[in-house]
């Protein structure tokens, strides 16, 4: 195996990861409290949906563009995915958002369940519709992350075998522990993948620049696939200056309550 293609395993099975963590935390939330039959049932129901959404969407994309306009268009949309995932962790390192907590978001999981009213001996809507959206809308991002990197880089099954292990070590998992993943580093693999959606984003985009040119060949990067190593640096040096700016206290704001001066007096006329 590559690098490139070593790269687009742990790229799509950390991105996939996370994702899946989110989702596992709101099923778990419904079954426990109300119905595990209608959470699973939401479940395998969204699953079905995103598999006729994946295979219809990245059928669609690899018969109608070229490799440039392919590379393009699919890295440009992964960069700026990349970049809101990014622009979160910066935040989230340098104090200026909550960190992601998996405990909390299950507590709020289970609140909902228990005052959405009382439970039925057929299929409980709640705990189906809850799944269901949870499932597919987090489901949709590990599509999207699926079918970029699976065709820009040319290796679908690699892409779908990140992902597949990344479901297998999630349910895996919270088989195991029976409670949220409040344990897995979530917001440093975040911050991973952020990098790691940037730097292919930015590698991608700029390849297929090549679609304004004569012959709409592909743009190729000096020491071709060792660009990304040096793309990533440069995203997480980038990445760790905005960490240190965001840090550094507004100077447009004083720091010591003595520093002010008081107000003038008013004149009693």
């Amino acid at each position: 195996m590559t690098a490139a293609t070593w790269g687009l395993l742990v790229a799509t099975f950390a991105a996939c990861f996370v994702e899946m963590v989110e989702a596992t935390t709101i099923v778990m939330a419904m079954g426990v409290t109300r119905s595990w039959r209608s959470a699973l049932v939401g479940t395998v129901a969204a699953l079905g949906v995103l598999a006729v959404v994946t295979t219809v969407a990245g059928y669609a994309l690899a018969t109608w563009l070229p490799d440039s306009a392919l590379q393009l268009a699919i890295g440009t949309l992964l960069l700026i995915f990349g970049l809101q995932w990014l622009r979160k962790a910066i935040l989230r390192s340098s104090g200026r958002k909550a960190m992601h907590d998996e405990a909390k978001i299950f507590a709020e999981q289970v609140a909902a369940a228990r005052s959405a009213g009382g439970l039925h001996s057929g299929l409980d809507m709640f705990s189906f519709v809850v799944s269901f959206k949870g499932v597919f809308l987090e489901g949709m991002e590990i599509v999207f992350i699926v079918i970029t990197f699976g065709l820009n880089a040319k290796d679908v099954p690699i892409a779908v075998v990140g992902a597949a292990a990344a479901v297998v070590v999630v349910i895996g998992i919270a088989a195991a522990a029976r409670k949220p993943l409040a344990m897995v580093p979530e917001n440093l693999l975040k911050y991973g993948v952020g990098l790691l959606l940037s730097t292919f984003g930015t590698f991608w985009a700029v390849e297929g620049i090549g679609i304004f040119r004569s012959g709409r060949e592909s743009v190729s990067w000096p020491g071709g696939d060792a660009a990304i190593l040096v793309l990533l640096a440069v995203w997480f040096l980038l990445s760790r200056a905005f960490v240190g700016i965001l840090r550094q206290p507004s100077r447009s704001q004083p720091t010591d309550r003595a520093a002010v001066p008081a107000p003038a007096p008013e004149v009693v006329k």
